[in-house]
């Protein structure tokens, strides 16, 4: 007989092993598992295979990390999963290729094509996170989904190495994925929160050359020479280094909405850089540096509104946080992650990692891309 209630579970493939075998009692088209590991394991078919054969019902979808979160602990180097049976609501799979970063909106809108639908609640996506413009792949899912279907996600990575990412959908395992999951019905709920807490410091400077996610000019100087006289010293350990300075961007001087940019890569030869997500040209930009505290209180208040969205009942939250956050908290990342669970509802699950870039609604409801946030998103039934 077919349960009429939401089941949530974790658990973790680390060491060669898992922390306890997969079981296929919670397996259900109407089961989501969510799987984040390190990128190595990529070369290790073995828990993705033990994931499938205990799973082959449910909807499995993952991606490459920086650190993988699982309830309120921080590992790496592990497969951290988790699973949640949502009785009443359908779940369906969508998958994009990206060859490269050009690629980004089609991508976007071809996964809401195939998810676009009577009952679509919400999207749940994961990405590459080296070949992606994270800006042009929210656009392209705006431009097909209505506005009260909530997308959330993140984009792959890759510890502080930028070399590789991949994504995980099923059986499909590799890079240059984008994929994604549609909930429909009326009883499923997606609670979304995402917060920052850095600080700006120095002038605010205008964008006066970019192209698309490409900067190469502020205030008419060469930005890359810019940031480096920023840097000083870390500037050699660039664009890993970028972590830990971030820059805020904003349409323009005038516009209160602020989201954060974080460097994927340097070009010495054109002195530019390139983000995660779009600088547009004339917007204004400023350098960030890290506050502890602030930091760790922003991943509070992201889950306290996720849980303002939602029912107060157990729930499966997915958290993506930046590497950039991790790099800079060091061992107080225990704390982020901890003041996060600790307010999630009672009996809640969390699986996460640490990325190269948050996918979140923001005040407008749209998603968008976001840098150096903790990003929540809560799932249940009610």
């Amino acid at each position: 007989m077919q349960t009429t209630t939401q089941s949530i579970d974790t658990l973790q493939f680390t060491a060669g092993a898992w922390s306890s075998r997969p079981s296929s009692e919670l397996d259900s088209d109407r089961t989501l598992v969510v799987a984040f590991g390190a990128r190595g394991l990529a070369d290790n078919p073995k828990p993705f295979a033990d994931l499938r054969a205990a799973f082959p019902s449910s909807a499995i979808i993952g991606c490459s990390s920086s650190g993988e979160i699982l309830n309120d602990r921080l590992h790496d180097d592990t497969l951290s999963v988790g699973l949640i049976r949502l009785p009443n609501t359908r779940l369906a799979q969508a998958f994009a290729p990206v060859r490269d970063r050009g690629d980004s909106f089609r991508a976007g809108d071809l996964l809401a094509r195939q998810l676009e639908g009577p009952g679509l609640k919400g999207v749940l996506v994961f990405t590459d996170g080296l070949n992606v413009n994270g800006s042009e792949l929210a656009r392209g899912l705006a431009s097909v989904l209505p506005p009260g279907v909530t997308v959330t996600g993140g984009l792959a990575g890759d510890a502080d190495k930028f070399q590789s990412t991949w994504t995980l959908l099923g059986d499909k395992l590799g890079s240059n994925m984008a994929v994604a999951i549609g909930f429909y019905g009326d009883r499923v709920r997606i609670g979304h929160g995402s917060k920052g807490g850095w600080d700006a410091f120095g002038p605010e400077r205008r964008v006066t050359r970019s192209s698309g996610n490409v900067l190469f000019e502020l205030d008419g100087k060469p930005a890359l020479s810019l940031y480096k006289q920023y840097l000083g010293d870390k500037a050699a350990g660039l664009p890993g280094s970028a972590l830990l300075f971030p820059l805020s961007l904003r349409s323009s001087a005038q516009a209160d909405q602020m989201l954060v940019r974080t460097v994927l890569a340097v070009s010495e030869a054109d002195n530019s850089m390139t983000f995660a997500g779009d600088v547009p040209e004339g917007s204004s930009v400023q350098l960030m540096r890290a506050n502890f505290d602030r930091l760790v209180a922003g991943a509070a208040e992201a889950t306290r509104q996720a849980n303002s969205i939602v029912p107060s009942n157990p729930c499966l939250a997915i958290g993506v946080s930046c590497v950039g956050r991790r790099l800079v908290l060091g061992q107080r990342t225990a704390d982020e992650i901890e003041s996060t669970f600790d307010l999630l509802p009672e009996g809640s699950k969390m699986v996460g990692f640490y990325s190269y870039g948050e996918l979140s609604p923001t005040s407008t409801g749209r998603c968008e891309l976001h840098n150096q946030t903790m990003t929540l998103s809560i799932i249940c039934e009610d």
